[in-house]
């Protein structure tokens, strides 16, 4: 769904550059839908398909290690890009492997911040 919303809306961006030059009419309307839906849909592709490969990483690790945590997370994210943009040969892996690694390892920092913001006051005392 998020990633239908976003591919609307950048769709609409899109479409609206695209036919600044025609007058408002019924032409230029359908050039915008189309748009929409054409962006909505390669988006809510595309995001489909990295959530996707990361809970089946994510199912996948936490069956092997028999543990829930953190580590699951980054590694299966950091899989996702991998797997997601292998096609772009070893610098894409590296590349996409790089994302995924930064983005979930935000993720966990964000999701653990309180606790490891206790910690440190804890430690200071």
């Amino acid at each position: 769904m998020t990633g239908a919303a976003f591919g609307a809306m950048n769709g609409l961006r899109l479409g609206l550059k695209e036919t600044q030059n025609m007058a408002w009419s019924k032409p230029r309307n359908v050039q915008i839908l189309n748009m929409v839906t054409r962006q909505g849909a390669l988006w809510a592709n595309t995001l489909g398909s990295l959530a996707l490969l990361y809970s089946a990483f994510g199912v996948i690790i936490e069956k092997t290690r028999g543990a829930e945590d953190d580590l699951n997370t980054v590694a299966a994210g950091t899989m996702t890009g991998m797997l997601y943009k292998c096609t772009g040969g070893l610098r894409g892996v590296a590349r996409g492997g790089l994302a995924g690694l930064t983005l979930t390892s935000l993720y966990a920092l964000y999701n653990n911040w309180e606790h490891m913001k206790g910690s440190l006051l804890q430690q200071s005392l």
